[in-house]
């Protein structure tokens, strides 16, 4: 049995660093208790109180937004949701690692990194609801498929494991346009199962043989593996023991990390993002956790998976371990962190009711975004569309 209590050293960031692979770093017990105080770090741990309790905030308001939409999904209200339910730290505290000049390519489940960064509640509900108000999509793509050129943060694709080619192309141009060791970075997120896509190797090759300058590309490549890529466990995508060490093939960091712990992905991804800025080699980050929920609205995990198992790791709850830290440190009062629930959960309420009422994107927009210049076929389409308007 796996005891919980216990962390690998802090990692190294090398190529050749197989501990950080086949390990796991961790901060914080399920209980909130620090595993190993450092009194050379700040608070014992490396993180600051402001950080831990933005990261706080911003997980339980996560968890009010995805409660409520799963329930418009069960009433047929929108027509899909992925929910970040039981990750929320390995959602957030990357998002908060970061600079906001940083590019984020997302998966499923990073929708909150663009509310962590200031995305607004108002466009994120719009865009589940695909009305105009959806400035991100227009109406164009599947509910928590965001993107904000504002916040950096890439429009998500449905189709697995292409935002890692992409993101390695950013980085590349990142290399190219700025200088070491202060150069801005891309992140890019998938879940366990995109490790079995094709332009996963595509993209780890590339990551490691690509070198202008001859430094390193400023890449964080990053996998939420939550154990279940929909219904196929995380055993039947790889005979490795671990996904973080797949990053020893390629010549690039790899790093296994609690995901579940909050303090412990701020400090992995802080020190990476330190790492690449600077030269160093792109780093892969398996953050270990849990889908406590479906894989998406369309999806029931009764069906093939243990429940026993998914109500211990319910034990280890992500919101409540950071809770328990902060409220040790004096930092959060008894209580407070179910006012924030009741807070979050009445401001989705609140901007839902605005949008909710609010038209689908004129018709007229289909024609938006495709060509510099309308060729003449689909002028002649819009002026159709217009027509039946009239």
């Amino acid at each position: 049995m796996t005891d919980h209590s216990q962390s690998t050293a802090f990692p190294t960031f090398t190529a050749g660093d197989s501990a950080a692979m086949l390990g796991l770093f961790r901060v914080l017990a399920p209980d909130g208790r620090v595993i190993a105080p450092d009194a050379s770090l700040e608070n014992g741990t490396g993180v600051s109180d402001d950080d831990a309790l933005a990261m706080l905030r911003s997980m339980i308001r996560q968890r009010a937004i995805d409660d409520r939409m799963l329930g418009l999904q069960r009433q047929g209200r929108i027509g899909f949701y992925g929910a970040a339910t039981g990750q929320e730290a390995a959602t957030i505290a990357p998002a908060q690692a970061l600079e906001l000049r940083d590019w984020i390519h997302p998966a499923l489940r990073e929708g909150g990194m663009a509310l962590h960064r200031g995305y607004p509640l108002w466009t994120y509900l719009s865009q589940c609801l695909g009305n105009q108000d959806d400035t991100s999509t227009k109406g164009r793509q599947m509910p928590c498929h965001y993107g904000s050129r504002q916040h950096n943060f890439v429009t998500l694709s449905s189709v697995m494991a292409t935002q890692y080619p992409q993101a390695v192309g950013t980085a590349y141009a990142m290399a190219l346009q700025h200088e070491a060791p202060d150069r801005p970075l891309c992140f890019a997120a998938i879940g366990d199962g995109a490790t079995s896509e094709g332009d996963f190797h595509v993209a780890l090759t590339s990551a490691g043989v690509m070198r202008p300058k001859g430094l390193g590309l400023p890449l964080i490549l990053y996998c939420q593996n939550n154990q279940w890529a929909i219904s196929t466990p995380v055993d039947k995508q790889t005979a490795a023991p671990t996904l973080a060490i797949k990053a020893l093939g390629y010549g690039i960091a790899g790093v296994r990390v609690d995901g579940n712990d909050a303090l412990a992905v701020l400090r992995v991804v802080r020190a990476a993002a330190a790492s690449v800025r600077a030269g160093g080699v792109p780093v892969f980050i398996e953050a270990v956790t849990y889908r406590v929920g479906a894989h998406s609205t369309s999806d029931d995990p009764s069906r093939y998976r243990d429940e026993a198992i998914t109500q211990q790791w319910q034990q280890r709850d992500p919101i409540l371990r950071l809770g328990a830290y902060l409220q040790q440190r004096s930092v959060l009062e008894d209580g407070e962190a179910q006012r924030m629930t009741a807070h979050y959960d009445e401001e989705v309420r609140s901007v839902l009711a605005q949008v909710e009422g609010l038209p689908p994107p004129p018709i007229a927009s289909l024609f938006d975004d495709v060509y510099a210049e309308l060729p003449p076929h689909l002028a002649r389409q819009l002026e159709q569309v217009r027509a039946l308007q009239r």
